[in-house]
């Protein structure tokens, strides 16, 4: 059985789901999917377009969080949730974190950041009001020791690896300083760890080619 992961390689969610499949060494093709499509075969697999979604055989998914949950369910070996309950939850917890308190707060910085586009000084405040909150909650939670939640590998990291990055730099270009590293998170450090692993080397390889070709 072989999943296809559609999306494209410059998105952080796209990424996420790619290193959980990577690090699973579980068998998957990709097809570039760019957000926003009408095609009808898209929207069955993902009804609001959104990227990334997976196709295997018994169907469509989306939404990566319940991508990443099947993909452990279908795959257990190797394991990116610890067994016991209360520690899988917790990894649950940062990568809600991750994903709804640090990662979609920071995308309203993308438009100028990223793109040439421009936000309103009332948006960058309330942005950076609502990190300047977040980022240290997450920080009470978050081990990196040397992962983030704690000595062992999980899906939290395929999250952190793929989002944090984004953030610290959008809010670096937007606020003349990174946040993540001005509350004193070291995720560069964190970064070069997680990057030594096979499976980030590929996802940053054809992030950087996308990135280029674009």
């Amino acid at each position: 059985m072989t999943i296809t992961l559609c999306g494209f390689p410059v998105s952080n969610y796209y990424n996420k789901v790619k290193l959980a499949l990577l690090e699973k060494g579980v068998p998957f093709t990709e097809e570039t999917v760019m957000t926003k499509s009408t095609d009808p075969a898209v929207l069955a697999a993902s009804p609001l377009a959104k990227i990334p979604f997976i196709r295997t055989p018994q169907g469509g998914l989306c939404e990566s969080q319940a991508i990443l949950e099947y993909i452990e369910s279908a795959y257990p070996n190797p394991p990116l949730l610890p067994a016991d309950p209360f520690a899988a939850a917790k990894v649950r917890e940062l990568i809600t974190f991750i994903d709804l308190h640090l990662e979609l707060v920071a995308r309203d910085l993308y438009a100028q950041a990223f793109f040439g586009g421009t936000i309103s000084d009332s948006t960058k405040e309330r942005v950076r009001k609502q990190l300047e909150k977040n980022i240290p909650a997450f920080a009470k939670l978050a081990k990196f020791s040397p992962y983030v939640a704690g000595d062992t590998f999980t899906m939290a990291d395929c999250a952190a690896y793929a989002s944090l990055p984004v953030v610290g730099m959008a809010t670096k270009a937007i606020y003349g300083e990174d946040l993540l590293a001005a509350a004193g998170l070291d995720t560069r450090a964190y970064g070069k760890l997680v990057g030594e692993r096979a499976s980030a080397q590929k996802v940053a390889a054809d992030r950087k080619a996308a990135t280029t070709k674009a």
